[in-house]
């Protein structure tokens, strides 16, 4: 009786001390973890841009002169040779009141030597006629030779010099007219106003279609040349201006792909790069930081029917492809800490995290790609916090990134 409960009572204690060291042991340290899985992978230097035309057109006044009101709004669709806008000759300054009556004396005096050269040019018609017919009547005696020979030729020469002067009446005659005209052209323009309906007007034609970008002026006025009216492009040829860091500009090569994200359509638009300009700029980012931009050209490969709603300015977010593959191994960044002189990870084992020595390669965002020291499947803990060490029990909730 004494043997038997001597055992219960070593069972009984082996018990207790049991309980006792399972009550004691550390609790399971709570992780998040995820598989380690191949996927697709690129890695890729990502930027804000802006949308720009390739050949916009600046239209400007070519002379000076008065605007006429631009019906043309923005938004509005042009064909090549559509007329933009129409200019008309600038009015003359407007007469102060000794200088009008100068400008009436002198088209009075512009009527009259009108009218005198009028009737000089009726009297040299009727010399030339005269002429004439003295000419024709000795020539036929001349033929019955009633006449001289040398009287003769001293009628041609009357005749020709008569002729002469009935050429300078009538040029006279036009030259009254015309300083009569621009006698009375001074009078009709007093007070600044055009003469109604003899203006010659300038049309400005559009030299390409597409639509109206900006318009600088709308109401009729007084115009300089040079001066900007409106700004005129094809949308079609819209692409994108990406403005990024040198150091990622030296990896960003012509005709790499690039993505285009956040433009406000249901799905992303493809796109080329066209060019990388050879020249930077300095921008101080919104921390305060200067730093060195370069500008880089992007061509749309999409179709236009994908992107029709897009304008000039408009806000796109660019991930240029440097690099990508089909089956690739890899962990989110956030799995990777520093050990002495290499990258590690923890993987769970056993309900145990097990530190593992990896070899990685690019980056991609949040993702890392994982060259050695893992395999697929195999649950790696994400965000190791300080409690985690090699070897510790841990209770892991698996989660999809």
């Amino acid at each position: 009786m004494k043997i038997k409960k001597r055992i219960v009572l070593v069972l009984l204690g082996t018990a207790a001390v049991a309980a006792l060291i399972v009550a004691l042991r550390p609790a399971p340290v709570p992780a998040n973890a995820i598989i380690a899985e191949r996927d697709s992978f690129s890695e890729y230097v990502e930027e804000e841009g802006r949308t720009a035309l390739r050949d916009p057109y600046t239209v400007s006044a070519p002379i000076a002169g008065h605007l006429r009101r631009v019906a043309l709004e923005v938004g509005d669709g042009i064909e090549a040779g559509e007329v933009l806008f129409e200019l008309e000759p600038g009015a003359v300054p407007a007469l102060d009141a000794r200088s009008l009556e100068r400008a009436r004396a002198e088209a009075g005096a512009a009527q009259s030597r009108l009218q005198t050269a009028e009737a000089e040019l009726e009297a040299r018609e009727s010399e030339a006629e005269y002429a004439d017919r003295e000419y024709e009547r000795n020539r036929i005696l001349h033929e019955r030779e009633a006449v001289s020979a040398a009287h003769l030729d001293l009628l041609r020469d009357r005749r020709n010099r008569a002729r002469s002067a009935l050429r300078a009446a009538s040029n006279a005659v036009d030259t009254a007219r015309f300083e009569l005209r621009n006698a009375r052209a001074v009078l009709e323009v007093t007070q600044g106003r055009r003469p109604a309906g003899r203006e010659s007007v300038l049309a400005v034609r559009a030299p390409l279609g597409g639509k109206v970008l900006a318009r600088h002026r709308r109401d009729e006025g007084v115009i300089q040349p040079g001066e900007v009216v409106m700004e005129i492009g094809d949308l079609s040829q819209l692409e994108v201006r990406v403005d990024v860091l040198s150091m990622d500009a030296v990896r960003i090569e012509e005709d790499m792909r690039v993505v285009l994200t956040r433009w406000g359509g249901e799905k992303d638009l493809n796109a080329r790069v066209r060019r990388v300009e050879p020249a930077g700029f300095e921008r101080v980012s919104a921390l305060g930081v200067e730093e060195q931009r370069v500008p880089v050209w992007v061509s749309l490969d999409a179709p236009r029917e994908e992107w029709g709603r897009l304008g000039t300015g408009y806000r796109v977010e660019a991930r240029f492809i440097l690099w990508e593959d089909e089956e690739v191994l890899q962990i989110p960044t956030s799995a990777l800490f520093r050990r002495e002189d290499e990258w590690a990870v923890f993987v769970v084992r056993d309900g145990r995290a097990v530190m593992r020595p990896v070899g990685i390669g690019r980056r991609s965002g949040l993702w890392t790609q994982v060259i050695s020291g893992i395999e697929s499947g195999e649950k790696v803990v994400t965000h190791p916090g300080a409690r985690i060490e090699d070897g510790v029990r841990v209770r892991t909730e698996v989660r999809a990134y």
